[in-house]
């Protein structure tokens, strides 16, 4: 419209275009202002504070490129099993206690740790997303809840919970060996809800004496407060 105006003459019309220009600018300014804004509001999500940060800086990774060796997945998996086929040491199962009182879960303890699985975890080996779980978490509890007490009064894990799918990702741009793969493993997502379940039993065991500066495994605590706490109590320079 303005280029239109501007070719036929029109002052009248090149102001209302310009008018109507600067506006959808300024609307556009404030929209994006207040989506960056919107990053910062909760400071318990790193998740979305890291999302504003890059948006502010326009940060973009770049994926290295993928080996196209038709051997590399083989000499992966034999470079990853050398930890299996050395380890000769038999696997023991230690008899518990007679007095020892095994941890039962309730189905209401299942049920809320489905509906808080996190959607944006890979599924694992099984291909069952947190989606499922968390939509049909109320058809599941029962079940899930009748398996994983007879895992733990077994004290056995069943085997399709154990399998891992191992995804190699380079640590670097430019990959030279094979030790230059971070194995990520991704286990099934019902496995991390049952370890979910046993951790927050274990907690409640724990004594309240822990070091107030320690971060690791402990709710609502990262790596981001470790570093804000060293760089409060040692700022730089000194």
């Amino acid at each position: 419209v303005r280029d239109s105006a501007f070719k036929a003459g029109d002052k009248a019309a090149l102001r209302k275009a310009r008018a109507k220009l600067s506006r959808a600018i300024r609307e556009a300014k404030r929209a994006h202002g207040q989506s960056i804004h919107s990053h910062f509001r909760d400071s318990g999500d790193t998740r979305r504070m890291w999302q504003g940060i890059q948006a502010i800086t326009n940060y973009r990774t770049t994926l290295p490129a993928c080996d196209s060796d038709a051997s590399l997945p083989d000499a992966l998996n034999h470079f990853y099993a050398r930890f299996k086929t050395q380890n000769g040491m038999a696997t023991r199962k230690t008899t518990p206690p007679s007095n020892d009182q095994v941890l039962c879960l309730t189905a209401a303890d299942v049920r809320k740790t489905l509906r808080r699985a996190d959607p944006r975890k890979a599924a694992g080996p099984n291909n069952i997303p947190a989606t499922v779980l968390r939509e049909c978490a109320d058809q599941l509890t029962d079940v899930f809840t009748d398996i994983f007490n007879i895992s733990l009064s077994s004290a056995t894990v069943p085997t399709c919970l154990k399998a891992t799918t191992i995804i190699p990702v380079p640590k670097k741009s430019s990959v030279f060996c094979l030790n230059d793969y971070r194995p990520v493993a991704l286990t099934p997502i019902i496995m991390k809800c049952l370890e979910r379940l046993i951790m927050r039993h274990i907690k409640t065991l724990l004594p309240p004496s822990l070091d107030p500066l320690q971060f690791a495994y402990r709710p609502n605590c990262s790596t981001d407060d470790t570093i804000s706490t060293t760089l409060h109590l040692h700022p730089p320079g000194q």
